[in-house]
Parts: C-alpha cells; sequence; structure tokens
C-alpha cells in the first residue's frame, strides 16, 4: 500500500494536482466512483452479481482501482494510514459481532441482543 501512495503522490505532484486533490474534492470524486461501481450492479440478479460477463468483470475491475486510487490519496492527504485503519476497524467489529451472536445473521449489531 506505501508503494501505490507514493507512486500516487509522484503521479499528482508531476502533474500539479495537488491543489485539485483535497481532502473534499478526494472524497467527492471517490463518492462518484462508488457510484459508477453500483450502477455495474444496479439492475443485476444475486446470480448475475456472482457470474459477470467478462466486460462487465473488466468494468468492475477498471472501477475498483479508481476506488483505490481515490481512497490512497486521500489516506495520504489526511495522514492516515488505510491498512492500520482497516485493521483496527476489524478489531472494532469483532467486538460489535461476537461470532455467538452474529454468525449466520446480516442483523446490525444494534439489533444482535433483541
Amino acid at each position: 500500500m506505501k508503494i501505490l501512495i507514493e507512486k500516487l503522490r509522484q503521479f499528482a505532484e508531476k502533474r500539479d494536482w495537488n491543489q485539485f486533490h483535497s481532502p473534499k474534492n478526494l472524497v467527492m470524486a471517490l463518492s462518484a466512483e462508488v457510484g459508477e461501481l453500483t450502477e455495474i450492479f444496479q439492475w443485476l440478479t444475486e446470480k448475475q452479481s456472482s457470474s459477470l460477463s467478462p466486460e462487465k468483470h473488466r468494468k468492475v475491475k477498471e472501477e475498483i482501482g479508481d476506488i483505490q486510487i481515490y481512497l490512497a490519496r486521500l489516506s495520504d492527504r489526511i495522514g492516515i494510514d488505510p491498512i492500520e485503519a482497516a485493521m483496527e476497524k476489524i478489531k472494532i467489529n469483532e467486538q460489535k459481532y461476537p461470532v455467538e451472536k452474529s454468525k449466520g445473521s446480516a442483523k446490525k449489531y444494534t439489533e444482535l441482543n433483541k
């Protein structure tokens, strides 16, 4: 991840794009890319979403790449290590969703005790 972040930092610096890569703008761009990914899956059945055509698979791969790029740039610009943040969030989720209460359930953690 550090290599990707450094490569993206250099890419933006060479093009003088840091002036455009404010956290606000990066979040907006990230949201737009997630919307583009969502659009690919929007009207697919559950089965279709698990067995994409080669063309849809290629489009999904591109959108995931775009999402990763914007997330990495945002993380870099605000000084958050995204891997560390994800690992910390997993620990939090382990507490919110203990196996004995959440296994096989799609309930939100606030609903697990009801």
